[in-house]
């Protein structure tokens, strides 16, 4: 286990330093001479003021949607429970566009803009635990009453921006999940966050494991499982919430990581939340540093230097075709 932990670290460190040099406006080179302390001014901004945050935005927004995810399918005893189907993502969308078309936040406020994101983020995921909290985490009646939420938050957006139009592009690039243009004061929000609700779900790791052996082996065992899963879903609510509000919606990231973390580090939680936490840093930081190859390419191919592509998009269709394959492998797979 240990050698699996210090490989899956080195893997991260490779990816954070790919994702340092994978963006425009700086060679290679360039991005070498400023950490021997060189470079021009306008080489250390970029590096310092926006390559570098932006890593960390990456990496600590993918722990914490991959810590989330294993949380809710080991509280839910659900394969497909992710942050996707809680309504915390939509509800992220819509605290942000409120706030917005209120004229309490603008999009070149990152503070205001992400209290108004986890807050709708919590907004959402409390909804959802209103609707099944009498059904004791049913996996079918969470999962419908997880679609349905989604679906009407993400109405009410469509009907926020009815009356201001203005916002749909901001509001595509948080549907779609991007680190672009992330700054020191998103990631100054993001770690603190994301530390005490990941210690959190560290002290429930007991309680998470029996949960994921049944109700009535957690009763018997004299847990009491509605309140373990309250504070459960709680951690896992706060930490979607807090991912969200600093890069958008990162589709599959929270449903497909903690499959690959279970795989890796086996049932025992203990292990499994901080790989885990490992795995979806690696993952969403590798995926963000291929946007950003793939970007350099696709504008120099095309002649246009503001095409850029998201990690939402890199996410959501390597994600999906993951999960088809591993459907189809294996159709009757539980838990």
């Amino acid at each position: 286990m240990r050698w699996r932990f210090l490989g899956l670290s080195a893997v991260a460190v490779v990816c954070a330093g790919l994702e340092l040099v994978a963006g425009r406006g700086m060679t290679p080179g360039a991005v070498w001479d400023v950490l021997g302390g060189g470079g021009d001014a306008t080489e250390r901004h970029i590096f310092l003021q926006l390559r570098l945050p932006r890593m960390l935005v990456a990496l600590g927004a993918g722990a914490s949607l991959a810590v989330a995810g294993l949380i809710l399918q080991s509280a839910l005893r659900n394969p497909l429970a992710g942050p996707e189907v809680t309504g915390v993502t939509p509800g992220a969308v819509l605290g942000a566009v409120t706030a917005t078309a209120l004229g309490l936040a603008g999009w070149d406020s990152p503070l205001a803009v992400v209290l108004a994101a986890c807050a709708g983020g919590c907004a959402g995921g409390l909804l959802l635990w209103l609707l099944v909290g009498r059904g004791g985490g049913d996996p079918a009646r969470t999962a419908v009453h997880g679609v349905l939420v989604s679906a009407v938050l993400g109405g009410l957006t469509a009907m926020v921006l009815l009356v201001e139009p203005g916002e749909l592009g901001s509001v595509v690039q948080w549907l779609v999940g991007t680190t672009e243009g992330r700054v020191w004061e998103h990631w100054h929000l993001l770690w603190p966050w994301a530390l005490v609700w990941g210690v959190a779900a560290w002290l429930l790791t007991g309680p998470l494991t029996l949960l994921r052996c049944g109700d009535d082996i957690a009763l018997s065992a004299g847990l009491s499982v509605r309140r373990a899963r309250s504070l459960a879903l709680l951690c896992a609510v706060a930490l979607t919430a807090g991912a969200v509000a600093a890069v958008g919606a990162l589709g599959f990231v929270g449903l497909l990581v903690p499959h690959l973390a279970v795989a890796v580090f086996g049932a025992d939680l203990r292990a499994g939340l901080p790989g885990a936490a490992l795995l979806g840093a690696v993952v969403v930081c590798g995926a963000d540093a291929a946007a950003q190859l793939s970007s350099r390419l696709l504008a120099a191919t095309l002649d246009s230097d503001r095409l850029t592509l998201p990690v939402g998009a890199l996410t959501a269709c390597f994600g999906a075709a993951l999960l088809m394959v591993v459907v189809r492998r294996t159709p009757s797979r539980t838990f």
